[in-house]
């Protein structure tokens, strides 16, 4: 028997620049998530994030929900999607109200969000996500949860996110075109980081660096909350694309050879180590020293984490970071990519991959699913917000009848 995807199932969809991820996972009694369902399709009508063919795109969405339908047994009408690419934008801002009844509301919260991200931007950019970072109500800072708190000011500091109109309506289009609504579009990289990062961390000060296919998204993580978030237009294709030029071998057999034999750092491979390469054409397939595999990849590695590092000194929160760098994604996942990032950044770094799901080993347990489990964590997330938004409301109705009718009883005793 099929299930619907009713509230008791989640379902995030990962459209990447190489490959779409589907993963639909069911809600426990218990409140944590079980991964029930993997689809996934190799993609080509996206180039660096963004969608460039929309038929090809379609095909690539549909065999992948199709395949985590069949795993799931499950029928999909709603997707949780992500979105990545260079049209990203984000920026710090703050908002001020006055609190309408001497005690924050959520309908207070809502003002103040709503007045910290009346930011001018673009005519071709619209907002993504408004993040709160932390509030400040009348004198005392740092306050998290302001909700109930007295006072008479309430003011928020927030992280914008913006992203490209035509890019979101374009991922919008090929979703609506498989029969799917979406839940919500979510940043990409801050999808990740609810998968790979842990409280600690995020406490503590951290980058998330997400190392995909076409993109490298990067999330800077200080007291709990989201400080500074950037996308750099270079990833594992750029890799790929060298390998094939250096080797004189097609495409494919490139990226093969990549996640097969592959290595960041040169000084990690043996000297002895050889690998087949095949030719163009019908020559026959060369051999070739993985050293000299390493040594055509660890110069992309090296641009690239000099690129993050640029961009982390650009922000301003290089010295904030004493959790330092978390890696993730496919292309994080080489040898000796972790080793050559700390001799770059000088600072702790890891590889992260996704926590706090049950389920289908594989994918609990890669780096390459980290941004579809992170999807339906933040998912999750969303959908017990609205339970409790809802259960707030009813509570305040049920207030409001309480005291109606007691009004109505002592209008009936005066007369």
């Amino acid at each position: 028997m099929a299930h619907e995807n009713n509230h008791n199932m989640i379902v995030g969809l990962d459209i990447g620049t190489s490959k779409v991820v589907a993963l639909v996972a069911e809600v426990t009694p218990d409140g944590e998530l079980n991964i029930i369902g993997l689809g996934t399709h190799p993609v080509r009508g996206l180039k660096k994030g963004v969608v460039v063919n929309i038929e090809s795109t379609v095909q690539s969405l549909q065999h992948a929900i199709d395949e985590a339908q069949k795993v799931a047994d499950c029928s999909i009408h709603s997707v949780f999607v992500g979105i990545a690419g260079s049209h990203i934008r984000s920026q710090n801002s703050d908002g001020i109200v006055a609190i309408r009844e001497g005690e924050v509301s959520r309908e207070d919260l809502g003002r103040v969000l709503d007045a910290a991200q009346a930011v001018a931007i673009p005519a071709d950019q619209r907002i993504l996500h408004t993040l709160a970072q932390d509030y400040m109500i009348d004198n005392q800072e740092g306050v998290r949860e302001p909700l109930g708190m007295s006072g008479v000011r309430l003011e928020a500091r927030v992280h914008v996110v913006t992203c490209a109109i035509n890019a979101i309506q374009n991922i919008e289009k090929c979703v609506d075109r498989c029969q799917l609504e979406v839940d919500e579009i979510i940043l990409e990289p801050l999808a990740s980081a609810s998968a790979v990062l842990t409280e600690d961390e995020q406490e503590l000060g951290v980058c998330l660096v997400d190392i995909g296919g076409g993109t490298t998204d990067i999330a800077i993580f200080i007291e709990g909350a989201i400080r500074h978030t950037a996308v750099i237009p270079i990833a594992g294709d750029q890799v790929t694309n060298d390998i094939a030029m250096a080797l004189r071998t097609p495409t494919q057999y490139a990226e093969q050879i990549k996640v097969r034999y592959a290595c960041a750092l040169a000084k990690l491979t043996g000297p002895g180590e050889t690998i087949k390469v095949p030719s163009v054409g019908d020559r026959p397939p060369r051999e070739l020293s993985r050293q000299a595999l390493a040594e055509v990849v660890e110069p992309r590695y090296e641009e690239l984490f000099s690129l993050i590092l640029a961009e982390l000194r650009r922000s301003g929160y290089e010295d904030m970071i004493p959790a330092g760098i978390v890696l993730t994604g496919g292309t994080a996942k080489m040898e000796g990519a972790v080793e050559l990032a700390e001799e770059i950044f000088h600072m702790p770094v890891r590889l992260g991959s996704p926590q706090g799901v049950k389920g289908i080993d594989d994918v609990v347990r890669n780096p390459i699913y980290a941004t579809a489990v992170g999807l339906l964590i933040y998912g999750l997330r969303k959908q017990n917000e609205s339970l409790q938004a809802q259960s707030a409301a009813h509570n305040q109705d049920d207030k409001k009848a309480d005291v109606f009718k007691r009004v109505k009883r002592w209008l009936q005793n005066q007369f």
